[in-house]
């Protein structure tokens, strides 16, 4: 072979290595966009399984408290914040304003002996309870993806890649700061 075919057949050689390695990144970058996609949609899922069991919970509390009016309209009305939240932010806002009007009516359930003696609201709790459990799991998760994710957006080379096509970064699922707050529960 001439020394010129050698040096082209080099040349061919490296830039297809480079495109093969861009197009391999390319296709890790869009494989950490869905796992973090497929993420926040395991919170949505929960959360939807919350709003669900929700006035199922009110429904039978109201039953026993007939009086406690302000506590169901601010549980009916952080419900409907979380499902018209359309972002993580609002979506984490909304969750934490229903978690604190969830524990407040939890909390009523206290001062009425045979409201919690009552087996409805007793399996009712017990599957709030698990649905928390897996809310709290599912925002780990999502979390965990976002990083792993953010990290990789933000590595050399993958970094060139995801500026060219737009692969941006994913937001947090945080808890507000009032949402901390233990709730008050006054009678």
């Amino acid at each position: 072979m001439k020394k010129g075919t050698i040096v082209l057949l080099s040349i061919l050689g490296v830039i297809a290595l480079f495109v093969m390695s861009m197009v391999g990144s390319y296709n890790n970058l869009v494989s950490y966009r869905e796992n973090v996609e497929s993420q926040l949609s395991q919170i949505d899922n929960q959360l939807q399984r919350r709003n669900d069991l929700i006035p199922n919970l009110v429904s039978t509390v109201k039953g026993y408290a007939k009086h406690e009016k302000e506590i169901f309209e601010e549980v009916s009305n952080a419900r409907s914040r979380l499902l018209s939240a359309g972002t993580v932010k609002e979506k984490s806002e909304a969750d934490g304003e229903l978690s604190q009007a969830l524990g407040r009516l939890l909390a009523i359930s206290e001062s009425y002996p045979e409201l919690k003696a009552n087996e409805n609201f007793i399996r009712l709790q017990d599957e709030l309870a698990g649905t928390e459990n897996r809310i709290a799991v599912a925002r780990r998760d999502y979390n965990e993806s976002a990083k792993g994710y953010n990290i990789k957006i933000a590595k050399f080379p993958a970094v060139i890649l995801a500026n060219m096509f737009g692969f941006d970064k994913y937001e947090y699922f945080k808890a507000e700061e009032k949402v901390k707050e233990v709730p008050k529960v006054e009678f």
